[in-house]
């Protein structure tokens, strides 16, 4: 609840720079935000719903997927020091590389629909996810694994007593951060052969000079934003409660 007073405490001053930006310049570019609440709420059940829905839906595919193969890998990695010497040439060539330069081959390779969209989001966040699991389990000192080693322990319970609750906290660290780019980049990725996503209703209600919907899109991606990041942190708080006591 303190933390739900805080993000409407937030949000007012936002809001209230933004009311007072628009009363001095007296500009359709930049429109009362009152106005655009009142847009936002006579067309979100019939158009801006929809394509949310859409953009949180690849968001939360191409995370799943990426968390999906970049979790183990990562794991793996710091782990075996073998398996490092041979992956991780590959992901320091690969991870530097600006993921957006690589959309015009996603789009020949997978189209324009939403395979290439949610193949971005995952080549964003799962090079962040496999260097930070493999950092959080170089770092875990050797002489942790001795008791259970010494007890003839299998790699399973190993994981699930040492490497996942150090893993986690880098890990969802990682999932934080990507997460932003990713809306990013998404945004980017639906203005090219998309009709649904929130990156299309924005551009579309910008070419059409309707500013009251563009800002009412740039809004409700806000919101989303803030959705996920506060599931991210709520997780958090759940699976690494000792780093708030």
């Amino acid at each position: 609840m303190k933390r739900l007073f805080v993000y409407m405490g937030a949000a007012a001053v936002l809001f209230s720079f933004w009311w007072l930006l628009s009363f001095f310049l007296a500009l359709p570019i930049v429109p009362n935000p009152w106005h655009v609440v009142s847009c936002l709420q006579n067309i979100f059940l019939s158009s801006i719903a929809v394509h949310a829905t859409y953009s949180l839906g690849r968001i939360a595919l191409g995370l799943a997927i990426a968390v999906g193969v970049g979790y183990p890998i990562g794991i793996f990695m710091g782990y075996a020091a073998g398996v490092d010497r041979i992956l991780a040439p590959f992901v320091y060539l690969l991870y530097p590389v600006p993921k957006i330069a690589l959309l015009p081959i996603l789009m020949l390779l997978a189209g324009v629909g939403e395979l290439s969209k949610v193949l971005m989001i995952f080549l964003i966040i799962v090079f962040q996810v496999i260097i930070a699991v493999r950092d959080a389990v170089r770092s875990i000192p050797q002489e942790t694994y001795v008791p259970l080693l010494s007890l003839g322990a299998s790699f399973f319970s190993i994981f699930r007593h040492i490497l996942w609750p150090a893993s986690l906290p880098k890990f969802i660290t990682a999932v934080r951060v990507a997460m932003a780019t990713a809306f990013s980049v998404l945004f980017f990725t639906e203005t090219f052969g998309s009709q649904y996503g929130l990156g299309y209703f924005i551009m579309d209600a910008w070419l059409r000079v309707n500013y009251l919907e563009m800002y009412a899109g740039i809004v409700v991606l806000s919101i989303l934003g803030l959705l996920l990041f506060s599931i991210l942190d709520f997780i958090e708080m759940k699976v690494c409660r000792w780093q708030y006591k």
